[in-house]
């Protein structure tokens, strides 16, 4: 490899034009990675997760779970580490499940929100959970996206992982306000889907 000094290394691009001459096919892109969306309809909210659960390019799980309870009225989706997503989770499913017994009331969706990006910003990005989370509650529906490093949007849809422009592009070309269930349930498939 000559030198120890850093930056980029394009030995691999004359390695490349040498088989290509010799009539080798080049390697193709692989689609890895997770795509993850959430919708608004009139009365609710739907969250989309593909299954698959990919370690580089090789598909470590094909029914991988990536929508996580955190309440009865709150659930989750998440891209990024498996193990990060599902413990963050996990931990803002109990503290909001103490909340419940000590103040008798539903958890709030802002709730479940404030307490995944306070924590996600502690941790400046280093735990690897990119989160839509969506829910019910006395305010109505309510979907919000969380970055890994704590900032947070609040829109009618959003979409995360790396299928998320393809499955914006679907949302953007499809969303209504005031849409039905089963609009909203067809939609979001479709965005996933692609």
């Amino acid at each position: 490899m000559g030198s120890n000094a850093g930056g980029f290394d394009f030995e691999l691009v004359k390695r490349n034009a040498l088989l290509e001459a010799k009539g080798m096919p080049l390697p193709k892109a692989w689609k890895t990675g997770t795509t993850i969306a959430g919708v608004i309809y009139k009365d609710g909210v739907v969250l989309a997760a593909d299954t698959r659960s990919t370690s580089g390019s090789t598909v470590a799980d094909k029914n991988c779970e990536k929508i996580h309870y955190i309440a009865p009225n709150i659930y989750c989706c998440g891209a990024g580490t498996a193990a990060d997503t599902e413990n963050v989770t996990a931990m803002v499913s109990s503290h909001l499940e103490l909340h419940k017994y000590s103040t008798g009331r539903q958890a709030r969706v802002v709730t479940a929100m404030t307490l995944l990006k306070s924590h996600l910003f502690r941790y400046q990005g280093h735990v690897s959970a990119a989160l839509i989370l969506g829910g019910v509650d006395l305010h109505g529906p309510h979907l919000f996206t969380i970055f890994p490093h704590g900032s947070t949007d609040a829109l009618p849809y959003a979409t995360m992982g790396s299928g998320s422009l393809n499955a914006m592009a679907v949302f953007e070309a499809g969303y209504k306000d005031d849409m039905s269930r089963e609009e909203a349930m067809a939609l979001a498939a479709r965005a996933i889907r692609r």
